[in-house]
């Protein structure tokens, strides 16, 4: 979908951070549509932290420009903090403060009038899921909670821009899927930049992803098209029942297009296999008439694509044996 220009609320153009020797950030260039979730992914090192470092005005780049709901890291630094709303790896609460006097004194700082403070701390209460722990004290909360009251904190002045940064690092898999569900809620409202390692996170979570290694950009699109992309070439998944595995595959071996036919796991009697076609042929008709002729069963079939896993080590992997050379 082709995106006006104005419709960008964070855009990144040739931003790189040298410190000494070290180059953090080498040159990278992205842009972050209105109302989105976009992960920022990468292995530990790679730049993320850098750059978001850079996004919320915490550290200027050495060279190349950013902007935040058209106001720029350098010359507007202000407006831009105004309008962010950043939750850290370890989130930036007191524990010696309850829930709503922490939200509260947050609010203050974010420069929420006193007549709004009470009914605003109530909604982010809500949204973030923190409302029946309000008085209670940071430092009895368990880590999801805490994270919950971190978020709630970077919504409070409702900012058109949220930057997290390993949002689920550290919590248990229920917290995980609390967590998520509350970032994937809180789109369209606000413009998400997600910053993770963590693979599923993305597959999970958001709707364009920005692949960075070694301080570089090396892709940015939706999960879906990065993982088309890759592959080159059509791959089907097919389970059939009534023959054996070894008759089913010579048989789908023979088709005309099929590349190559990868037997999977067996179930139920039925025998699953990914049939991967010549580039640019698609062969599910023709499969799917095959194996109803040989007189076996069509339980399933279905596209595979490659798992954004797959797609993340293809292209890191490339990006680190082009830095060898």
């Amino acid at each position: 979908m082709a995106h006006d220009k104005d419709d960008y609320m964070i855009k990144v153009d040739a931003l790189t951070k040298r410190y000494d020797k070290t180059v953090a950030v080498n040159d990278i260039s992205f842009e972050v549509p209105k109302g989105q979730i976009v992960g920022f992914l990468g292995p530990n090192g790679a730049g993320k932290t850098t750059t978001m470092r850079i996004l919320t005005c915490f550290m200027p780049p050495t060279e190349g420009s950013a902007s935040v709901a058209g106001f720029d890291v350098l010359q507007s630094p202000m407006e831009v903090k105004k309008r962010i709303g950043y939750l850290p790896e370890n989130p930036p609460v007191y524990p010696e403060m309850e829930v709503e006097e922490y939200l509260s004194f947050v609010g203050r700082l974010k420069g929420i009038s006193s007549a709004d403070l009470p009914a605003r701390v109530s909604e982010v209460a809500e949204r973030c899921a923190v409302a029946d722990v309000r008085k209670k004290l940071i430092s009895k909360l368990s880590k999801g909670y805490r994270q919950r009251v971190g978020l709630a904190q970077a919504i409070i002045h409702n900012p058109d821009v949220l930057i997290l940064d390993e949002p689920t690092a550290g919590l248990d898999p229920k917290q995980i899927h609390e967590t998520r569900d509350l970032i994937r809620s809180l789109a369209g409202v606000h413009t998400i930049i997600l910053s993770t390692h963590i693979l599923p996170e993305v597959e999970q979570t958001c709707d364009h992803v920005v692949i960075i290694s070694r301080g570089k950009v090396v892709a940015k699109d939706s999960v879906q098209n990065l993982t088309s992309r890759l592959r080159g070439q059509e791959a089907v998944a097919v389970e059939v029942a009534g023959g054996t595995a070894a008759a089913i595959q010579q048989r789908l071996e023979q088709l005309a297009g099929v590349a190559r036919v990868v037997p999977r796991e067996n179930r139920h009697e039925a025998h699953t296999f990914e049939v991967e076609s010549l580039p640019g042929q698609n062969v599910r008709a023709a499969l799917a008439k095959t194996v109803v002729e040989a007189g076996w069963d069509l339980h399933e079939l279905r596209p595979v694509a490659l798992s954004l896993e797959e797609v993340f080590l293809e292209l890191t992997a490339s990006e680190q044996k082009e830095g060898v050379q």
